[in-house]
């Protein structure tokens, strides 16, 4: 969420930007590697056995890179609306809205969560957090404060001041529970809340970017140290950027600046479910949708399966009859199914679930099947 000449620490020769919990990090002897301006953990035991831990069990993740914005105001989600394409006047206090931040040409500048929250008890202003990308954090606080009537609405980055764990897995719960004071079972996905967690006040929301349920904790930096802690205390794995990417692949969901950017729009990127032409009123970017959902969309993303086990990768051309149709975005091995997945995009007529296709590797064509997504669905996810 910083750009790469940020620090966190004056001392620090590295361009790179490093969160609170940095320091816990490499007491673990964690891998730390250069993201989105951020020296981050890749990896801690390794990316099989912290892959595994979420889907069976419970993990935990550093995020506090990921830009956080505190907004406040009367009608604030009404101001709020000509910015996104979902419909956030239905959301009631409690309820979160995935949603994307749009150009005039509707390709997507960032995907965000639209936390609705409770209004403050004393002015009845709307409030709401709102998280964003840590590569487009600048960008996308640039973009809001351009284009959202700010009369009567205060716009805050608390970025610096705030520290984000995600605990993921089966067992999420069973461990977070213990450490807060309100009762989290009656939350349901992408619903959240403000309650004390260590007895500090704290945000808690049952999302998460791994495909199982689980819960993304906001807090003070030294609030967050001592949470992080406890958890790793009490058997919770600490997880990096590495299993995080293959776990958050299986779901099928987007990576930004990969599977998603501002060349797509979000009826290419298979997104439609969070673009509500029907409730809303105009938006940034309405006018090219219309048209896109009118007309059909030319591309794609879809998901693929290698039928051997190479693999992949971000970036290798996808053929089909000898000529490259498309381009594949993420790709990996999936340590859950033990076989080569990866979304691509390619031409709307060759994305029907089924299609055979072939992936170029290293100048060699294998094949590859249309598959349906996501390639991995958790019994474990909350509706």
């Amino acid at each position: 969420m910083a750009n790469s000449t940020e620090s966190n620490n004056p001392e620090n020769p590295s361009p790179l930007a490093r969160t609170p919990l940095y320091d816990l990090s490499l007491e673990l002897k964690a891998r730390m590697v250069p993201f989105s301006g951020w020296e981050m953990a890749v990896q801690y035991s390794g990316l099989s056995s912290e892959h595994q831990a979420v889907r069976s069990q419970v993990g935990m993740f550093d995020i506090s890179h990921m830009g956080k914005f505190g907004l406040r105001g009367k009608q604030l989600r009404a101001k709020f609306q000509p910015l996104v394409p979902s419909d956030l006047s239905r959301l009631q206090p409690g309820q979160a809205q995935y949603t994307v931040l749009l150009n005039a040409q509707s390709c997507i500048l960032d995907d965000i969560i639209f936390y609705c929250q409770e209004p403050d008890a004393t002015t009845s202003e709307e409030r709401a957090v709102i998280i964003v990308n840590a590569a487009t954090r600048i960008r996308d606080k640039a973009w809001i404060a351009a284009h959202l009537e700010l009369s009567g609405v205060s716009f805050t980055d608390i970025s610096p001041d705030k520290v984000l764990i995600a605990i993921q897995g089966p067992e999420a719960i069973t461990y977070l529970q213990p450490l807060v004071t309100d009762d989290l079972t009656p939350i349901k996905a992408f619903g959240h809340l403000e309650t004390n967690l260590l007895g500090q006040p704290s945000f808690i929301a049952r999302t998460g970017y791994t495909g199982e349920d689980g819960f993304e904790i906001m807090v003070d930096a030294a609030v967050g140290k001592e949470l992080w802690q406890q958890l790793l205390t009490a058997g919770v794995v600490p997880c990096g950027l590495g299993a995080r990417d293959t776990l958050r692949l299986e779901a099928a969901m987007a990576l930004y600046g990969q599977d998603i950017d501002y060349n797509t729009t979000p009826l290419e990127a298979g997104l439609g479910w969070v673009v509500h032409l029907e409730t809303k009123g105009d938006f940034i970017g309405r006018e090219v949708l219309e048209q896109q959902k009118a007309r059909g969309v030319s591309k794609r993303l879809v998901g693929l399966e290698m039928q051997g086990r190479h693999i992949a990768r971000h970036g290798y051309p996808v053929i089909f009859e000898n000529e490259k149709v498309g381009e594949v975005t993420s790709g990996t091995l999936s340590p859950t199914l033990n076989k080569p997945i990866a979304l691509a995009y390619v031409p709307t007529k060759l994305a029907k679930i089924g299609q055979e296709l072939e992936v170029e590797i290293r100048g060699k064509n294998y094949p590859a099947r249309v598959v349906k997504k996501p390639f991995y669905r958790s019994p474990n996810r909350p509706t």
